[in-house]
């Protein structure tokens, strides 16, 4: 009994000591908190900051990278957009209302089709019709100060006079947090989340990415699950990796992404 209990008595006493040493005399690697949410504050806001705002959205949600890329050739090159912008706007092919080089560009952004450049149109509509999706609708949905944004990063990066104001006022509450109402059909959900903007489906003529006018025929439904999860573990043949944006899934409501992908298998 008693060479029992020493046993216990060790064992708890070595158990205490690396207990001891473990959290005492080893520094403890902590993760670190949440960054707080950043609070957007028009009023102390600089042109700098201002430009590289637009630069994080070029490269980031505004998602215009995909196709305005050296690599793809998909879309037309826009470092020099800023400067050749009032040129566009001579074209005998314009059909917009735009006065000036920031005007052309601000409508290009929400009407893609007032002018296509030459060669990027959607296919089969001599050049009259853009590929491009509306940047304030849909899933990139960006606010005007933020189209403002990035036009003042075009302008910049052309070398060109900033000439887009500061914003002076910081969105409402209740504009930063409009949620839309939930797509009710297949049609709704690639409407609302621009899908025919790259795919041809639901009517819509996108070029860019495959043809899912008959994709249920192919492809099963964990395939299409997988495919808007994560767009780059299995490649089209002819498509390259990266065209697709991979955080359609957290955009999409589950109901929704469920109804796009039943529509998607009954397309047959």
């Amino acid at each position: 009994m008693k060479t029992f209990l020493k046993v216990v008595i060790f064992s708890v006493a070595v158990i205490l000591f690396y207990a001891f040493y473990a959290n005492v005399m080893i520094p403890q690697v902590r993760p670190a908190p949440p960054p707080a949410e950043a609070k957007l504050d028009m009023g102390s806001l600089t042109m700098e900051q201002f430009i590289h705002m637009g630069d994080e959205i070029f490269h980031g949600k505004g998602t215009c990278e995909l196709c305005h890329n050296p690599v793809g050739g998909r879309a037309p090159l826009l470092d020099q957009v800023g400067k050749i912008a009032e040129e566009r706007i001579k074209d005998p092919r314009y059909k917009g209302k735009a006065k000036t080089g920031e005007e052309y560009i601000r409508e290009s952004m929400k009407e893609p089709s007032t002018f296509v450049v030459a060669g990027f149109g959607v296919k089969g509509t001599n050049d009259t019709q853009s590929p491009m999706p509306v940047v304030t609708s849909g899933a990139i949905g960006l606010k005007d100060f933020e189209v403002d944004a990035v036009i003042a990063y075009f302008q910049q990066k052309a070398g060109v006079t900033v000439t887009v104001q500061l914003p002076k006022e910081t969105p409402k509450a209740t504009e930063e947090t409009h949620v839309a109402d939930p797509a009710k059909s297949g049609e709704e959900v690639v409407t609302k989340y621009g899908c025919g903007a790259c795919h041809k489906i639901a009517g819509q003529q996108g070029a860019l990415g495959p043809d899912l006018t008959k994709i249920g025929a192919k492809k099963n439904k964990d395939y299409l699950r997988r495919a808007v999860l994560n767009p780059n573990a299995d490649i089209a043949p002819g498509f390259p990796a990266g065209m697709m944006p991979p955080d359609f899934g957290t955009k999409m409501l589950s109901g929704e992404f469920e109804i796009l992908i039943d529509y998607m298998v009954k397309s047959k």
